[in-house]
């Protein structure tokens, strides 16, 4: 755990150094050449909301507060990163703002090589790729508050490792690939409910043209104190029917004994209101199931609508229920506000 703990450090040193460098290290002349300093772009992302849990108190929190930093040239040398404040403020009915959930979690960060389009690497900290949620999950880019129960407690959501990855053409669309291996461990937990992996390695397939079809398999190891080694294989695809969005992935983990080691799967539609006058509105639906190794199978249905309010915020209203308890897929009413900057 220390070495991880060192690693972590040295990773929010080196996202803290480049972030200030974009930020201060600017030209003086105007007549000077532009500096590679001069190809970093700070942007981020933010959500707060509010929680009325069906069985337990009100909440409220500003849930992340997340810093992106890019830099890109003209070279084949790329690099992204994304530090994250989770929860800076929270407040419920029982402790008001005596609420210590505050921490730092290192999303992403990674450098890029181009080599062409069909083959690119990829090294440091990067979400891992076997899940379209997963890649997408970032507060104003996805329609709900919550994100599907299978898609954060299934796999790791985090590598720290190397990717190969690319595109060809085919057909009319394009096939993608990405070959990806874990070479150092997980972060420290962030909290108590954070499950801890090893051992990862995985490739995920996609095909891409009207509809985006994605295909993964994954191998890992699930640290605790029933510690066990899966194989997984995960389906996802989005398409859309009538100007519809109708999204879904199903994920199946296997044990070393080719024996059922957990599941889930989730189904979503996204239903344009503009035909009842209600522009940039769209009434959202969700059925999802998840089941893990001794701990049952918990399921969830989602009712809901968001708002567009711009191309970078969206305002969510939702009414979840269904079976089990899972924290980070709570059953009540949620509202929450997110926007790019």
């Amino acid at each position: 755990m220390a070495a991880e703990r060192n690693m972590r450090k040295l990773f929010t040193f080196m996202m803290c150094s480049l972030a200030l460098s974009a930020t201060l290290c600017k030209p003086v002349l105007a007549e000077e050449t532009v500096s590679w300093r001069d190809n970093f772009k700070l942007g981020g992302y933010s959500s707060a909301g509010i929680v009325l849990h069906r069985n337990q108190e009100a909440e409220a929190a500003i849930n992340e507060i997340s810093l992106i930093l890019t830099w890109q040239n003209d070279s084949r040398l790329s690099f992204f990163g994304e530090l994250e404040l989770e929860r800076p403020l929270a407040w419920n009915d029982d402790q008001k703002f005596n609420r210590e959930e505050r921490h730092f979690d290192l999303e992403r960060l990674y450098f890029d090589y181009n080599v062409s389009e069909k083959i690119n690497f990829r090294g440091g900290r990067f979400l891992t790729p076997n899940s379209r949620w997963n890649l997408l999950h970032a507060s104003p880019l996805v329609w709900t508050s919550t994100r599907p129960m299978a898609t954060s407690r299934l796999f790791p959501t985090g590598t720290n490792g190397a990717m190969v990855f690319g595109a060809l053409p085919l057909l009319n669309g394009a096939f993608e690939y990405k070959l990806f291996g874990e070479i150092i461990e997980d972060q420290e937990e962030d909290d108590d409910f954070e499950l801890q992996f090893e051992h990862v390695k995985g490739a995920r397939f996609s095909y891409k043209n009207q509809s985006d079809i994605g295909i993964s398999i994954l191998s890992f190891r699930e640290r605790g104190p029933n510690s066990a080694s899966y194989r997984m294989l995960g389906l996802d695809f989005v398409t859309t029917l009538n100007e519809v969005e109708i999204s879904g992935e199903a994920f199946q983990r296997f044990n070393t004994n080719n024996k059922d080691g957990g599941n889930g799967a989730y189904l979503q539609t996204a239903v344009p209101l503009n035909a009842v006058g209600l522009n940039n509105w769209y009434w959202l639906t969700r059925l999802e199931t998840l089941k893990r190794p001794n701990e049952g199978s918990d399921e969830r249905w989602l009712l809901g609508t968001t708002w567009r309010v711009k191309p970078t915020q969206l305002l969510k209203l939702e009414f979840t229920g269904g079976s089990g308890d899972q924290p980070e897929s709570p059953r009540g009413f949620l509202a929450s506000f997110a926007f790019l900057f």
